[in-house]
């Protein structure tokens, strides 16, 4: 069934396509992608059409996803039109959902402030590759969606693919996101990592034997990217993925985005909203919140503009910009993205071009032709980005476990950290519905 911000998102698309075929014009192409496209390891497709390229620091580590991602069929795609047409593939996104579509387990974890977050278990048939996982079979993936909290149908069919490889994905929810009751009026906030990091500590004492690696989608990249750098080497992660991720979160904002985009998000987050009014307007203005015309008006609303703690909007970026505390991060982190991303903006000022260059945990695999989040392709998958992104996971488990045969280590290691020993405690927060 289409939802209503699909519908929103349709009419939109085609009034603009029918505008462009009434003046002659063409799709919107990429701007000047050359010093983009000329730095990094190239990967260059069968038949010489596209090309990838891995933007990175020197070591061991890069060169094992060099050869592991050259080996991978997924960056092997051939020539084909529909790539070249990010609104469209933003449309097919908001449209299409996967078949079948999954069944999910809810559960819900209580924040020590008696907050809510949910953990979405995607559950059914597995067909489980007896060698394929990254980091084994028994590796649990973290799915974390836009900020908004909408679920895409790609974010569920990468899911879906993850099963059949045989980890087990689990999609986390913020307060109030897709059906979680909001219990305090307080949501979370861009780029606050407080509750994932609750929800991770959970996970490891569900999973104490299991490998925890984390995807993130658009802009929920701004949370995972917070937490990876607040935490350091803490994470309890072995490695985690970004796709199509946002860097830089208050120039986003104030950029503005698309209305294929935005419109759609706006509306969903205000439908979501609309069901606890009657809490939040102990703490905020809902007039204002309401009457919100963008993205940036709404996050203004949320959280700058509050009765009992109101704030500006430049403290709020100093506290929720994602890449804060990149330099503290100490897990490889895959940032998968596209030159004509017609959401995260042209690629100059909105990619950190040289974190990628020193820092040895941060690898930008870059193609010129993929949109927001859609790296099309010809065939039964849909989306090639998710068979790469499952292809790093794996070749990260491989490296790490040559590096522990390496030294010689008697049991597994959380990449950029000690040894740490199982739990003592026991989980008293969860909840399920």
């Amino acid at each position: 069934m289409v939802s209503l911000e699909g519908l929103v998102a349709a009419a939109v698309v085609l009034t603009c396509l029918l505008a462009w075929r009434f003046w002659g014009g063409r799709l919107e192409a990429p701007g000047d992608r050359r010093e983009e496209e000329e730095e990094g390891i190239p990967f260059i497709t069968e038949d010489g059409s596209g090309c990838c390229r891995l933007l990175c620091k020197p070591s061991a580590l890069a060169q094992h996803l060099v050869r592991s991602l050259g080996r991978s069929a997924a960056l092997q795609r051939g020539r084909w039109l529909w790539p070249r047409w990010p609104q469209l593939q933003m449309l097919r996104q908001l449209l299409q959902l996967p078949h079948p579509e999954p069944s999910v387990s809810r559960e819900l974890l209580q924040m020590p402030d008696t907050g809510l977050v949910a953990l979405d278990w995607l559950v059914g048939p597995r067909k489980t590759r007896s060698c394929s996982s990254g980091g084994g079979p028994s590796s649990v993936l973290l799915l974390i969606p836009n900020a908004a909290g909408k679920v895409t149908g790609g974010l569920l069919q990468l899911g879906l693919r993850a099963l059949e490889q045989g980890f087990i994905p689990v999609i986390f929810n913020r307060r109030g996101h897709n059906g979680c009751p909001l219990t305090t009026p307080r949501l979370q906030p861009f780029g606050d990592p407080g509750d994932l990091r609750e929800a991770v500590t959970y996970l490891r004492c569900r999973h104490p034997s299991a490998s925890l690696l984390a995807v993130s989608e658009g802009s929920g990249s701004g949370l995972l990217l917070a937490y990876l750098g607040e935490s350091g080497s803490s994470s309890h992660l072995a490695a985690a993925a970004c796709i199509s991720p946002i860097f830089r979160g208050r120039d986003w904002f104030e950029a503005g985005m698309p209305w294929l985009y935005e419109w759609p998000l706006l509306l969903h987050l205000k439908r979501g909203l609309s069901r606890y009014m009657g809490s939040l307007a102990e703490v905020m203005d809902v007039d204002v919140l309401l009457s919100s015309r963008s993205l940036r008006e709404l996050e203004e609303a949320l959280f700058c503009r509050t009765k009992s703690h109101p704030t500006t909007w430049e403290t709020y970026w100093e506290r929720n910009e994602p890449l804060r505390d990149a330099d503290e991060a100490a897990v490889p982190v895959l940032c998968l993205c596209s030159t004509d991303d017609p959401v995260r903006g042209p690629p100059v000022p909105s990619l950190p071009l040289e974190l990628f260059r020193t820092s040895p945990y941060f690898f930008l695999l870059l193609t010129p032709w993929g949109g927001h989040c859609g790296f099309p392709q010809q065939g039964p998958r849909c989306c090639w980005g998710h068979e790469a992104v499952l292809e790093y996971f794996r070749a990260m488990g491989e490296f790490l476990r040559a590096e522990e045969r390496r030294k010689g280590l008697a049991r597994p290691r959380r990449v950029g950290g000690p040894i740490v020993e199982p739990p003592l405690f026991t989980w008293q927060r969860s909840y399920t519905r």
